[in-house]
């Protein structure tokens, strides 16, 4: 199965984009033998439009742009569930077994998710009920990914 992260934000030069490279490369290192056949990153500036609304709509469209028809969908979201990094490995491995092609993971922008967005993803996950920049979020998905893959693969990485 293919992982894609669709973001709203970019992810500008510095730590968080090192540390978010360093992620991607793990995974690709380490994710075939967890059935994680390919990460892409797919990332939109903010929509400039003055309405909220407006906004999370042409947010919403570019994210799901990126989504082939019937691919499950985990939604970054504050109002989401926290899951134990088990759980979530768990979740990803069950979307491969069930023969999903891809999985999508969306990164909403500094307005959140449009209600229609979290209505048609299979989950909606959280980091808490902390506000998190999207750059953070972006990585610390990653290193969740990543612990994930470790977690499938019993690599020692991950220390329960």
């Amino acid at each position: 199965m293919k992982l894609a992260i669709a973001a709203i934000g970019h992810l500008k030069s510095g730590p968080e984009k090192e540390l978010a490279a360093e992620y991607e490369q793990r995974i690709a290192v380490l994710g075939r033998k967890a059935g994680i056949s390919g990460l892409g990153i797919h990332d939109w500036a903010e929509s400039r439009a003055q309405d909220v609304n407006v906004r999370k709509a042409e947010e919403a469209q570019r994210l799901w742009s990126v989504v082939p028809e019937g691919s499950p969908v985990f939604v970054l979201d504050e109002r989401g569930q926290a899951v134990a990094s088990e759980v979530f490995a768990k979740m990803l491995a069950a979307e491969a077994q069930r023969g999903a092609k891809q999985l999508t993971l969306m990164i909403g922008g500094a307005d959140g998710h449009a209600p229609e967005t979290r209505s048609k993803a299979l989950k909606t996950l959280s980091f808490g009920p902390m506000t998190w920049p999207h750059r953070l979020v972006r990585v610390m998905l990653l290193e969740q990914i990543y612990r994930a893959v470790t977690i499938l693969v019993n690599h020692p990485y991950h220390r329960a």
